[in-house]
């Protein structure tokens, strides 16, 4: 098996200091303002990224410990297999989400729509370009959070990925 090594780039600092309560995706956390504090070495990265309204964030799930390979979602009842859902108590606990990129002052990045715990670790940002995506033509398919996901905007976290 091939050894694969990260390293935090800068933290994510958020309003949260808990799980309880959190929103469970950035279409929850409309408005929610946070910052990134970039580590120095990486702030010539930061060129060129202020043209962009939004920015994908990659960090580490680090309140996460071990994983299951099935679990039961905030937005469902029944238990679903861990790569069909967003929870974090993943083989490898990565997250992902698309925030709005307010402004840039040094290593200092202001963002919004916000749905990330404070002091989690930042592992990358790439800037959001939604045509890279997807085709205008594709027929999307979203299994089974087609007749849930609407209820993302109102959901809040609690603590059952901890234990």
């Amino acid at each position: 098996m091939t050894k694969i090594e990260f390293k935090s780039i800068g933290t994510i600092h958020s309003q949260f200091k808990d799980l309880e309560g959190m929103p469970i995706q950035p279409i929850g956390a409309r408005g929610i303002k946070g910052e990134i504090h970039l580590n120095y070495e990486y702030k010539e990265g930061l060129e060129d990224l202020e043209g962009f309204s939004h920015i994908i964030l990659i960090y580490y799930l680090h309140l996460s410990s071990g994983y299951s390979l099935e679990v039961k979602p905030f937005l469902d009842t029944e238990k679903r297999g861990i790569f069909a859902t967003r929870a974090p108590k993943r083989p490898n606990p990565i997250g992902i989400s698309v925030v709005r990129l307010e402004k840039i002052e040094g290593t200092k990045i202001y963002i919004s729509d916000v749905d990330i715990v404070d002091g989690t670790p930042l592992l990358d940002i790439k800037p959001y370009i939604p045509n890279f995506d997807k085709h205008d033509d594709d027929d999307i398919k979203i299994g089974w959070f087609e007749n849930k996901h609407h209820k993302a905007v109102e959901k809040k976290s609690d603590r059952r990925f901890l234990d």
